[in-house]
């Protein structure tokens, strides 16, 4: 390699490392605005209007998958209806409605039915699964057990599930829920709950008497 070269591939890296001005970044988002009209329109079941993904890790059998209007899924995602295993064969759908912010790294696989309601919020490394791997000592290699389906997976309108959260197999929560961050839900809970821990447990109830979330004792 020549000195020329040399001394521009060291000013390309050094501009690499620098901060992007804003106005670069403003443009990156529009680009990927438009290659995620123009690419996940035609891949998925449906692709909303207006929505966002950005830099997924891992999308299986797209088809499978409906994002509603306005929705925005950070980098690092992993979106997995599995529509077979081991031979056996499932009808999975993950939909995810219009308005939701889903953070990085969130992972979703479903052999049934998962679904995001409408104007939710899911933090950073959340985890939803509606299957499992069989456990029979029996029956050899946990990773050729067949698929294990819970129940179906359903997540209300408006609801904030916190970082590094799990929702376990057949788990339904209503409208208006929390849960907090590490908490791992494995039972249902109605519209307006607050939960945490782990297992989770309702801490908190929103009241519309009160207009403010009240404890549990």
């Amino acid at each position: 390699m020549t000195s020329s070269r040399r001394l521009l591939c060291r000013r390309i890296l050094g501009f690499l490392k620098r901060p992007l001005p804003e106005k670069v970044f403003a443009l990156k988002s529009v680009l990927a605005r438009v290659m995620s009209d123009v690419y996940y329109r035609h891949c998925f079941g449906n692709f909303g209007y207006g929505s966002t993904i950005m830099n997924p890790r891992l999308i299986c059998n797209s088809r499978c998958i409906s994002v509603g209007d306005h929705t925005w899924i950070h980098t690092g995602a992993i979106l997995e209806p599995i529509l077979e295993y081991e031979d056996v064969s499932y009808s999975p759908k993950i939909e995810i409605g219009n308005d939701v912010y889903i953070g990085p790294n969130v992972h979703m696989a479903t052999v049934g039915r998962l679904t995001i309601g409408d104007g939710s919020v899911l933090s950073e490394n959340v985890y939803l699964n509606d299957t499992k791997h069989g456990f029979d000592p029996e029956q050899g290699l946990i990773m050729r057990q067949d698929l294990v389906h819970g129940g179906n997976i359903t997540i209300g309108k408006n609801c904030f599930l916190g970082l590094r959260s799990a929702i376990m197999p057949g788990v339904t929560l209503g409208d208006h829920c929390v849960v907090g961050a590490g908490a791992v839900v494995t039972k249902s809970f109605p519209d307006y709950s607050m939960v945490a821990g782990v297992p989770a447990i309702l801490v908190k109830r929103y009241s519309l008497e009160e207009k403010q979330w009240v404890r549990v004792e």
